[in-house]
């Protein structure tokens, strides 16, 4: 008898998928190969943390341009120096620069890792999302890290210092506390900005519709500005103002664009 299954399914489109082709495997095996997924992404994390380290100062170098983009652009002649009030302080910063510096050389291939782990299980309609979707991951991610490396961490940096100006303090940041910032900053909006690709893969399955999505709309400004409440460091409404807004964009462009799939989605399950 032969060992390999075929399964057959029907889609809304009146055309069969073949959803595996290979041997039948069980959870044992399933669990072996996220064992070995989860391994490769963390050995090539780790080569990129190891990497980072190495080349410590200029990491720092770069992660430090937010902070004196901020300080010029407000024409302060004295550049303050980060300090560390702690014995301890300059490890956390340490391991703060390496964690950043790993996980964004080791994005693409943990995604690539993860493609291959969970491609053998799709059916064929799903398995045209795959390549698709984690590159639109790896874009959406580089792009609101970049979003708050250029603009928002320097933007709140500006407003703090203005109202310590304002209030008469003295500028003394420490190091730790800054990298903790950035880190925080550039992650949340990373995942942040993920939320166009889930409309989109959603509705190009057919589990929401575009109108839901559209009567959804001042629910997603309040979730938005909820959302710009945790990620940024002020309680300004200002910064949070330049975290929602971009957010609420993006939202209205996934719209669109969730429109034109689902007018597709539905010619090709009429036709």
């Amino acid at each position: 008898m032969n060992n390999e299954i075929f399964d057959i399914d029907q889609d809304s489109s009146g055309e069969e998928m073949e959803v595996s082709s290979e041997k039948n495997m069980g959870f044992l095996d399933h669990v072996e190969d996220l064992r070995w997924t989860i391994l490769k992404t963390g050995i090539v994390f780790l080569a990129a943390f190891v990497v980072t380290a190495i080349f410590l100062p200029y990491a720092s170098r770069i992660l430090n341009w937010p902070l004196n983009r901020a300080f010029n652009s407000l024409e302060i002649s004295e550049q303050m120096g980060l300090v560390t009030t702690s014995p301890m302080a300059v490890f956390s910063v340490y391991l703060q620069i390496c964690f950043l510096g790993g996980l964004f050389f080791a994005l693409p291939f943990g995604l690539y890792f993860v493609g291959g782990f969970v491609g053998p299980a799709l059916t064929k309609k799903e398995t045209k999302l795959l390549v698709p979707a984690c590159l639109s991951a790896l874009v959406l991610f580089l792009s609101g890290a970049a979003f708050a490396y250029f603009f928002l961490v320097p933007s709140a940096i500006k407003v703090s210092i203005f109202f310590n100006d304002m209030l008469g303090f003295e500028l003394m940041w420490s190091a730790d506390r800054y990298y903790g910032l950035l880190v925080w900053m550039i992650l949340g909006m990373g995942l942040s900005f993920q939320f166009p690709m889930v409309i989109q893969i959603l509705v190009y399955l057919g589990i929401v519709e575009v109108r839901k999505l559209k009567s959804l709309r001042k629910v997603m400004i309040v979730v938005f500005f909820i959302i710009s409440a945790i990620i940024t460091p002020t309680p300004d409404p200002l910064t949070q103002s330049m975290v929602a807004l971009p957010m609420y964009g993006l939202y209205e462009l996934s719209l669109l664009i969730a429109g034109r799939v689902e007018k597709r989605r539905k010619a090709n399950e009429e036709a």
